[in-house]
C-alpha cells in the first residue's frame, strides 16, 4: 500500500510518495486537433507553451536529483528526449569529467539525446534487442496519477526522432524514471495520444480508431510542417520507419490509459502508440513546493491489492 510522507501530497494504492524540498516546472505543448464533424475555423490547432526561466531552474533540480539518486558507475543508461532529459545528460557529463561517475555508457532514445550525450562526453551505444539497460530517464507528456502509466510523443518530431526507438529503450530498462511537472501528473487526463499506423491504408485505420472512441476523442493525421488538418496538411508526417502518426485527441477525460492502450493494440494496422506501462517506474515531479518522488509498486504487488 502507499505510504504518505508529506501532508501536502496524496497517496494511492499503487504508488508511494516522498517530498523533497526543492522549488516548479513547465508544461509541454499540445498537438493539433482533428474535428471530423465540425472544423476549427481559426486554425489554432497547435498550442505550444514554453517554460519560464524559473520553471527551467526547478526542472534542472529534478534532473540533478534523478542522476544523483539513480545512476551509478558502470551502468548502461537509456538517455531520454526533452528539456529535462537534456539537463540530466549535461549533468551526467559533468559528473563523468569530475570523476564522480565512471564507465557510463549511454543508449540514446533520439538523435537529439545522442547529440547532447556526444557534446557532454558520454560514450554511446545503440540499442539492440539483447541490450542490457540498467536505468533510463525521460520526459513524459502526461502521467496518470496512481498507475504511473504515461504518454510520450506529443511533441513535434524532429529529423530522425522516433517514438518506436524511444519506447523500445524505455521498455528495455530495468528501472525507469520520468521527470515531469505537477500539472502533468493527474487523474482524468486529456489531450493527445500519438498512434503509429501503416501509411498505405492510414485513412481506413484512422476511421476504425475514430469509431472506437466516438464521442470521446478525435483523430487527426500529424503534419511534418505547417498547419494541421484532418488529412495531415500538404506535408503529412512520415516517420523514419515509414509510418504515419495519428493524434488521438481526447475531448473527454481519459478514465484509464491502460484501457486506451489495450484498445489500440487490437486495431489492425496500428504499429504502436505513445502509451507506456512500465514497472518499476518512478515519477520525479517538480512543483512550487519541491520535488515529489512517486514510485510504482511491482506489477504482481499491484494485482494482489
Amino acid at each position: 500500500m502507499a505510504s504518505l510522507l508529506s501532508s501536502s501530497a496524496s497517496s494511492s494504492s499503487s504508488t508511494s510518495l516522498k517530498l523533497l524540498h526543492f522549488p516548479s516546472a513547465f508544461e509541454f505543448d499540445g498537438i493539433g486537433r482533428r474535428r471530423r464533424r465540425r472544423r476549427d475555423k481559426n486554425n489554432s490547432l497547435l498550442k505550444v507553451t514554453r517554460s519560464s526561466l524559473a520553471d527551467a531552474s526547478t526542472l534542472l533540480l529534478a534532473a540533478h536529483h534523478t542522476v544523483d539518486r539513480y545512476i551509478r558507475s558502470g551502468m548502461v543508461i537509456g538517455l531520454g528526449s526533452g528539456c529535462a532529459s537534456g539537463m540530466a545528460i549535461q549533468y551526467m557529463g559533468r559528473q563523468l569529467r569530475a570523476g564522480a561517475l565512471k564507465d557510463i555508457v549511454g543508449v540514446p532514445t533520439s538523435v537529439g539525446s545522442a547529440s547532447e550525450a556526444a557534446k557532454a562526453g558520454i560514450p554511446l551505444n545503440q540499442y539492440q534487442d539483447c541490450s542490457q539497460i540498467d536505468f533510463a530517464f525521460d520526459d513524459a507528456d502526461i502521467i496518470e496519477e496512481g498507475t504511473l502509466v504515461s504518454v510520450i510523443g506529443r511533441r513535434r518530431l524532429q529529423g530522425e526522432e522516433s517514438i518506436l526507438q524511444e519506447k523500445s529503450v524505455l521498455n528495455a530498462a530495468n528501472k525507469l524514471a520520468f521527470m515531469i511537472t505537477e500539472s502533468q501528473y493527474k487523474g482524468g487526463l486529456d489531450g493527445a495520444v500519438p498512434v503509429l499506423v501503416q501509411s498505405l491504408n492510414w485513412m481506413e485505420i484512422a476511421e476504425k480508431i475514430d469509431d472506437l472512441f466516438l464521442g470521446d476523442a478525435e483523430v487527426w493525421r500529424r503534419p511534418s510542417i505547417g498547419q494541421a488538418d484532418p488529412l495531415g496538411g500538404i506535408n503529412p508526417l512520415v516517420t523514419k520507419e515509414g509510418h504515419n502518426v495519428l493524434d488521438l485527441i481526447f475531448t473527454s477525460p481519459i478514465l484509464s490509459l491502460a484501457e486506451v492502450a489495450e484498445s489500440l493494440d487490437k486495431v489492425d494496422g496500428v504499429v504502436d502508440h505513445g502509451v507506456i506501462s512500465k514497472f518499476p517506474c518512478t515519477a520525479v515531479i517538480a512543483s512550487e513546493d519541491g520535488l515529489q518522488i512517486v514510485d510504482s509498486l511491482p506489477r504482481n504487488a499491484m494485482e494482489a491489492l
